[in-house]
């Protein structure tokens, strides 16, 4: 995807926040990716309800990751969407 038709912002959901490690070409993403509450609640959620020690690690390193990159933000801003 070229940078003119490459978003600025984006919210990206659970699934693709999960699978940002694997991605091949970052510039399919928006250039400031965001994540929603439910998301992160999702990924909070989700070592909790885990079928093995594995698969819990796994998902407790993409909740940590999620909440690393958040940390990193000068000026948090939480974003509302209203779906009508």
């Amino acid at each position: 995807m070229s940078d003119a038709a490459r978003h600025a912002r984006g919210i990206l959901d659970t699934s693709t926040e999960i699978k940002l490690c694997s991605l091949f070409d970052a510039t399919c993403l928006p250039a400031e990716p965001l994540i929603s509450a439910v998301t992160l609640a999702e990924l909070s959620v989700g070592p909790h309800v885990a079928n093995s020690d594995v698969e819990r690690a796994a998902r407790q390193v993409h909740l940590q990751q999620a909440e690393s990159d958040l940390s990193k933000i000068d000026g948090l801003e939480v974003v509302s969407v209203s779906i009508p």
